[in-house]
């Protein structure tokens, strides 16, 4: 039963990207696509607008002015990108010689590895291409990069395929990008197979570093890789003050990033 929920919730989750992709969708477009009858389309549809991804239509779906979707990698790279820099110069701060560390994929965390070459004697462990490509190149630093299902138009890797590797690794700290994060849910992401991986590299860390600008600050995405427990430190551009004072209440560093 459990893997039956699994494969469920993967193809509304699908569905809403081929619905985000294309603009709009039949049903009788999906049912093609996904192999499932009309009733089941129907069904997860009503589902996915009650979660605002999309606008169901007479016949089918389109994309949603409401939704919070997922953007690949190359949208998401030069959205915000002042502050983004802002909060890896942060993050910097508080590698010191010789750590090991997660830096998880993003755009934020792709700033941090740009600037780890400031630092001696690094092992940075990565699900990230982008981030070991650049790290290839700087003689400093010691790069591990996790294996995994390759997410399409993402540039890592995902699922628990990775978890016999990381199984016995220990690291000093993880600093790791998400969606979204709020009071109830911590950390989230709108992806399974992403939750499962990231889920896995805090799960290695003595401590957990979370790099979000305020943008994504008391939202919440699909699934959960990080509950509030799990958050050591929150660096991020901007922050409501009471807001700010609820995480601080729970025991988690807040720092906010110099413009």
């Amino acid at each position: 039963m459990e893997g039956d929920q699994l494969f469920a919730e993967e193809r509304k989750l699908a569905i809403a990207e081929y619905v985000r992709h294309n603009g709009k969708a039949t049903v009788a477009a999906l049912c093609d696509k996904f192999g499932v009858s009309g009733a089941t389309i129907r069904n997860d549809l009503r589902e996915l607008e009650k979660r605002r991804l999309i606008a169901r239509t007479h016949g089918g779906a389109m994309t949603s002015t409401k939704a919070s979707y997922e953007l690949v990698a190359k949208e998401r790279e030069t959205q915000n990108l002042e502050a983004k820099r802002n909060i890896a110069l942060s993050a910097l701060e508080l590698i010191e010689d010789g750590e090991i560390l997660v830096v998880d994929t993003g755009t934020t965390t792709l700033e941090l590895a740009r600037l780890l070459g400031r630092r001696r004697n690094l092992t940075v462990v990565t699900n990230d291409f982008q981030i070991a490509q650049i790290l290839e190149d700087v003689s400093a630093v010691n790069t591990v990069l996790v294996g995994g299902r390759v997410r399409k138009r993402f540039h890592c890797t995902v699922g628990s395929q990775g978890s016999s590797m990381l199984a016995g690794l220990t690291v000093d700290k993880a600093f790791m990008g998400a969606n979204s994060f709020s009071l109830e849910k911590g950390a989230t992401t709108p992806d399974i197979q992403q939750a499962e991986m990231k889920s896995l590299l805090v799960g290695i860390a003595e401590r957990c570093i979370l790099l979000v600008d305020g943008t994504k600050i008391g939202k919440n995405s699909f699934v959960q890789f990080a509950a509030t427990d799990d958050i050591d430190c929150i660096i991020t551009d901007y922050i409501d003050k009471d807001y700010s004072s609820q995480i601080q209440e729970l025991g988690i560093e807040v720092r906010v990033a110099d413009a």
